[in-house]
């Protein structure tokens, strides 16, 4: 059985393509948007058709959404199956998640809810999962030097947004509208587990906001135009982990070694920079050779599992990350992970932890076990295909 893979680049790409190739699935790849970012809707559309032209597909697949692919599919009676890993994925506020073909799985609940009535029986809730196959290989041939280059006190990987974020791109319309965007922004600071800046925003300030802001985000024109969604979740909440970010990592910092493995600018910060890390390559020896693990969840994912949680524990690494509601549906927190709620608990829990390195690689085992067992990608897809082909219509 052969599927269309359209791929852009997403790190977890080649992870997915390996799951399905072990369900027995031929995969067929068009990889041109890895290589050239300005491809239009129309050229996205041209590759679809080019491929169907020379064979049959039981379906097409994408990690994110994409709507010329889906309205293409749509035409040709093809199902597309999309898989989010991100959040916010404009793309999904484009009418096409509404045609029939579409299979949308989103790994973050609160997405799930704000876009599953827009097409109730194609749209579904699914986690992310972790190729713990390719980790164990990587760390196995990982030579004698290698860990030392890469072991740790403590580490995070990661952007901290300071170079790339939207918010400083806003233009209020009031001096009174800019201060309450910083009132609840400061608000959101302080809380865990809950997003809550679209209840407290009204629709008409998050319109006037963009229509000050020259380059705010344009909807397409088959789109449901929420631009109440678009200023909390893509400008205040990548502004909120900027800074929440930045926060925790100089609070660490002075108290402990922290490594940062990222593109941003550290400088100020009082941590080791280190610079980017090869994600299929490095980054696993980070995550198993560092004493504690830094999981910061941005805040536009609400309540889902980042895919950095899944691939810490599937390279047997120990794990403090910031509470998700989802994430005592799929581990158990104090035996498989360790959760933090403010930031005078991830001081208190790092301080703790170093000093305790056997709790440590028993927790970090049984995450790994944990994982591996249940959360791999081709359980996770056996899953996804099973939802998917479960309507009569397919």
């Amino acid at each position: 059985m052969t599927l269309l893979f359209y791929q852009y680049g997403s790190i977890c790409e080649p992870d997915i393509i390996s799951g399905f190739e072990e369900l027995g699935f031929h995969v067929d790849t068009i990889t041109a948007e890895i290589y050239d970012k300005s491809i239009t809707g129309e050229r996205q559309i041209a590759l679809i058709c080019e491929a169907f032209s020379k064979k049959d597909y039981r379906f097409v697949f994408t990690v994110n959404f994409f709507p010329a692919i889906s309205e293409c599919c749509n035409i040709y009676h093809i199902p597309y199956l999309s898989l989010i890993v991100d959040s916010p994925v404009l793309e999904l506020f484009s009418t096409s998640i509404a045609n029939p073909w579409n299979r949308i799985f989103l790994f973050d609940h609160a997405l799930y809810e704000e876009f599953v009535h827009f097409n109730p029986l194609c749209i579904f809730y699914l986690p992310l999962a972790v190729n713990v196959k390719r980790w164990d290989k990587i760390l196995s041939a990982s030579s004698n030097s290698l860990p030392k280059t890469f072991s740790s006190q403590i580490s995070f990987v990661g952007s901290l947004y300071t170079e790339k974020c939207p918010y400083d791109d806003l233009r209020f319309p009031s001096a009174f509208v800019h201060g309450y965007i910083d009132g609840i922004i400061a608000a959101q600071a302080k809380v865990y587990g809950y997003f809550f800046l679209e209840e407290v925003l009204q629709e008409q300030m998050a319109v006037e906001i963009a229509n000050s802001t020259p380059n705010f985000y344009r909807f397409p024109e088959k789109s449901q135009k929420n631009y109440r969604a678009v200023l909390a979740q893509y400008y205040l909440g990548t502004k909120i982990t900027s800074m929440e970010r930045i926060e925790l990592l100089s609070a660490l910092g002075r108290d402990f070694s922290v490594d940062l493995y990222s593109a941003s600018d550290a400088s100020s910060l009082p941590v080791h920079p280190k610079g980017r890390v090869k994600t299929h390559t490095e980054m696993p020896l980070v995550f198993h050779h560092s004493a504690i693990n830094l999981n910061i969840t941005a805040k536009s994912i609400r309540s889902g599992i980042p895919l950095r949680v899944w691939d810490v524990l599937g390279c047997h690494g120990f794990l403090i990350s910031n509470y998700q509601s989802e994430i005592p549906n799929f581990l158990t927190p104090g035996e498989d992970i360790i959760l933090y709620s403010c930031k005078e608990e991830l001081l208190d829990l790092a301080a703790y932890y170093l000093e305790h390195p056997k709790e440590r690689t028993e927790i970090a085992e049984n995450g790994y076990q944990k994982v591996k067992l249940c959360h791999t990608w081709p359980i996770r897809l056996t899953q996804m295909l099973e939802l998917a082909f479960s309507l009569p219509a397919l």
